[in-house]
């Protein structure tokens, strides 16, 4: 039985994941955590077989949990959950010697199998990830979040992109936060200064 511990700061993922990973007959989860101080304190009484930790939560970052696990020496093998394609996230994953980054809008049974063989003593990177880490000079932005980043640049507003690209103003939100999340950028302005000095734009 694969004793996990579950740590992300989206409540009601955190909660839908937990009940979807338990169903599995050879899988348990003994704990789950939305922040990262919470679930360091968990996992050092624990000691789960497998940590699966979201990158970006309050208190403590998943990366600065992998650290602390390894740091303490733990039984603990660690997956990072990410929507983070962002080089130096990468190289302090690997670096913390995690078992897996994953993406977390793969499918669950994804997961479960990846979760099966990091167990089985595989490591495992998702190749969107990693290509993305190996070009990371290159523009990681979808054609889409291009789209919607050169509206941003002509100076359009959430409301006037989502009615050029026919789009709702809350999926043109969405995109927004993605790019921002992959250029590791705050706003508008940082993005569509970054994309022209890499000429994306």
């Amino acid at each position: 039985m694969i004793r996990l511990f579950l740590a992300e700061d989206q409540s009601l993922l955190n909660t839908a994941l937990a009940q979807l990973l338990d169903l599995e007959d050879d899988i348990t989860v003994v704990g789950t955590a939305t922040d990262g101080q919470a679930a360091w304190a968990a996992i050092s009484q624990l000691k789960p077989d497998l940590a699966v930790l979201d990158i970006e939560m309050p208190k403590a970052t998943g990366l600065d949990v992998a650290d602390l696990i390894q740091g303490a020496h733990l039984p603990t093998k660690v997956v990072i959950l990410t929507t983070f394609a962002q080089s130096a996230y990468f190289q302090r994953a690997v670096k913390a010697g995690v078992a897996g980054y994953l993406l977390k809008d793969a499918p669950t049974d994804e997961l479960v199998a990846n979760i099966r063989r990091i167990m089985a003593g595989a490591t495992v990177y998702a190749p969107e990830l990693v290509q993305n880490m190996v070009t990371a000079s290159t523009n990681p932005l979808s054609e889409r979040e291009m789209d919607v980043l050169k509206a941003a640049a002509n100076g359009q507003s959430t409301k006037e992109i989502a009615q050029t690209l026919f789009l709702s103003a809350g999926t043109v939100r969405n995109y927004l936060s993605a790019i921002f999340s992959k250029l590791g950028v705050a706003n508008r302005m940082e993005a569509v200064n970054l994309a022209k000095r890499n000429k994306w734009l």
